[in-house]
């Protein structure tokens, strides 16, 4: 939402663009610490009452972003609110799975997921479209009604349901006890490496559609729409496949995000194949999302609350991670196509992380399999 008013805001607290964009920054920020602190104090408390509490935080955090006074208590306010961020997210992926079958998990999350890339595809352009006719303080007010309706919503709808295998009397050492699982680490390393190919190009595309495709500044918009529509794609169907087999799905994800990435390289100086690259772009990006997030729920097993929070934290690690390596070599003179090359090349360091988390799995269950006993079949006996 931010991104979309950074003129107005830098123009109402009097500095500029270049040091209001510091405050997506501050919320980024807000979201790695708040995650796993949150997260970690969220096993004393119901998930549905935590729920409603990070939600109502966010609303009050939005609701004073409103009336800040100037930067500094905006920058701070920004921080602030985005430290319930990754804990709400995070917690709801464990509620949507609690309330599935275990083989249907990566398809409940996807709908946590699919309810971001439907704020990206709808509420982002009229946040934007809003807070230019009508202020961005306008906005900040918006939004935080809009998180006292999910208080609402949350507290109605949602059940009290508990993840399958979860201990009864929940332990923050419990819940750290599942980081001495390698995997969970993989899969963390996953998010943020992989993760950051997609910011690799994103972070840049305004000026790559329009200095390299030859887009119009006004065409930025139903671009970013299509990209938005190809976020929701890509969650839905890398859902469905995940369901399935879903090392299979999350290492074939991240296989054609580093194709995609390498053609989107020439494909962006054009305009019909630049469209068609950024909705392709966009889904292969997100269609390892649920994978990921079902992953690593699973493997937290009874202690789930803070593996899933801390991969919305590495989430927006990798924000910072493509943005930066994006910026690099555009700075290094190589031109805004650029950064499709090394979102490919975080993509390909994803991919390798993937496959030796996948190798690593076969070869343990290949090990519990020698294991098991063998039965042995009796040659009947000649009468």
């Amino acid at each position: 939402m931010t991104l979309g008013l950074l003129p107005n805001v830098a123009h109402s607290v009097h500095v500029s663009i270049p040091r209001a964009g510091n405050l997506v920054s501050a919320y980024a920020l807000g979201v790695v610490v708040g995650a796993p602190l949150l997260a970690a104090a969220s096993v004393k408390f119901s998930r549905r009452n935590f729920l409603v509490a990070m939600a109502a935080a966010m609303a009050v955090g939005n609701f004073a972003s409103a009336a800040a006074p100037n930067f500094g208590s905006l920058f701070a306010l920004r921080f602030l609110t985005g430290l319930p961020h990754g804990a709400y997210f995070g917690v709801a992926s464990v509620v949507a799975a609690s309330l599935v079958t275990p083989e249907r998990r990566s398809s409940a999350m996807a709908v946590i997921l699919a309810g971001l890339t439907v704020a990206n595809i709808v509420g982002v352009p009229l946040a934007t479209l809003i807070g230019q006719n009508f202020g961005w303080r306008i906005v900040f007010v918006m939004v935080g009604l809009i998180q006292l309706l999910t208080v609402l919503a949350v507290s109605t709808q949602v059940p009290t349901v508990k993840v399958e295998g979860e201990a009864e009397q929940a332990h923050i050492l419990h819940e750290l006890n599942a980081f001495r699982n390698p995997q969970i680490w993989f899969s963390l390393g996953i998010a943020t490496i992989a993760g950051g190919a997609l910011f690799c190009t994103f972070s840049y595309i305004t000026p790559m559609m329009t200095h390299m495709a030859g887009y119009p500044q006004w065409a930025i918009t139903p671009l970013l729409v299509i990209f938005g529509l190809g976020m929701t794609a890509g969650v839905l169907t890398g859902a469905r496949f995940a369901d399935r087999s879903l090392m299979k799905t999350l290492c074939a994800g991240i296989l054609a995000e580093c194709v995609v990435c390498g053609l989107f390289f020439f494909a962006c100086r054009d305009k019909i194949t630049a469209a068609i690259g950024i909705f392709l772009f966009a889904f292969t990006a997100l269609s390892t999302a649920p994978a990921l997030q079902s992953r690593i729920v699973t493997l937290a097993g009874g202690a789930p609350n803070l593996a899933a929070a801390s991969i919305q934290a590495a989430f927006n690690i990798s924000n910072s991670v493509g943005a930066w390596l994006g910026g690099v070599v555009i700075a290094a003179g190589l031109g805004y196509a650029a950064p499709n090359l090394a979102g490919a090349g975080l993509a390909a360091i994803g991919l390798v992380i993937a496959a030796t988390s996948w190798q690593v799995d076969r070869r343990r269950q290949a090990r519990n399999d020698a294991r098991l006993p063998r039965s042995y079949e009796v040659e009947p006996q000649a009468v």
